[in-house]
């Protein structure tokens, strides 16, 4: 099963990240509609990145990406077992609780979610692909997605983009089982976006993710 155990879980994102304008807010409204619950109303659900440096509001995507939401849902309030890398245990305990934004690219992105802070720790397992071809989300800033070694490789690492990065959507190609080769997104940002630039310029290893708020609220990051 692959897994997330070497630093570059962005590699050939990295090596095709574009010089362009720093970006603070997604500049158009989200092409995705919420949910519905039974009856009509919206079913939303949002998670809040409680940082050193301040807060970043993110609505989740169940109804298109049901196993990486459920999983990243999971891990965060504690609701999953996962192997801790320090100590090769299996705990049942918020994973991102006290972890730090272990590689950041002004200008690009900030990962966060692994429990070593090096960029080779995860929670001792791999999770699929939920990728479509005509997936077109990185066309946006602040995208919240799951980092990765290759395909089928989603363990707990995420990073969250501070600017349009359309070289990340999906691409066809023949390591994959499904054809498409790419990175999980399963939320967007809706408040503290200019926070990721922050975080970004201050350096690697320099912020900590004091916790991850699950919430069907839409937060305001204040």
């Amino acid at each position: 099963m692959p897994r997330m155990m070497r630093p570059a879980v962005l590699a050939v994102a990295l090596s095709l990240a574009p010089a362009v304008a720093f970006a603070q807010t997604p500049s158009a409204p989200s092409k995705n509609p919420p949910a519905k619950e039974k009856g009509g109303a919206p079913k939303e659900l949002y998670a809040t990145f409680v940082t050193t440096q301040g807060k970043i509001g993110v609505r989740l995507f169940p109804d298109q990406k049901p196993n990486a939401v459920k999983n990243f849902v999971e891990l965060a309030e504690g609701k999953k077992a996962w192997t801790d890398p320090r100590t090769g245990q299996r705990v049942t305990k918020p994973l991102y609780d006290g972890t730090v934004f272990h590689r950041v690219i002004p200008g690009f992105m900030v990962q966060g979610g692994d429990p070593l802070g090096l960029g080779v720790g995860g929670p001792g397992y791999a999770i699929p692909d939920e990728l479509e071809a005509n997936e077109h989300f990185f066309d946006q800033p602040c995208q919240l997605a799951y980092a990765n070694s290759g395909p089928n490789s989603n363990g707990s690492q995420f990073f969250i983009t501070e600017v349009s990065t359309l070289h990340l959507n999906p691409v066809k190609c023949d390591r994959s089982p499904s054809g498409l080769c790419g990175y999980v997104r399963f939320g967007e940002g809706v408040c503290g976006c200019d926070l990721v630039g922050k975080i970004a310029r201050l350096g690697n290893n320099k912020t900590t993710l004091e916790k991850v708020v699950i919430s069907k609220t839409k937060p305001t990051c204040q």
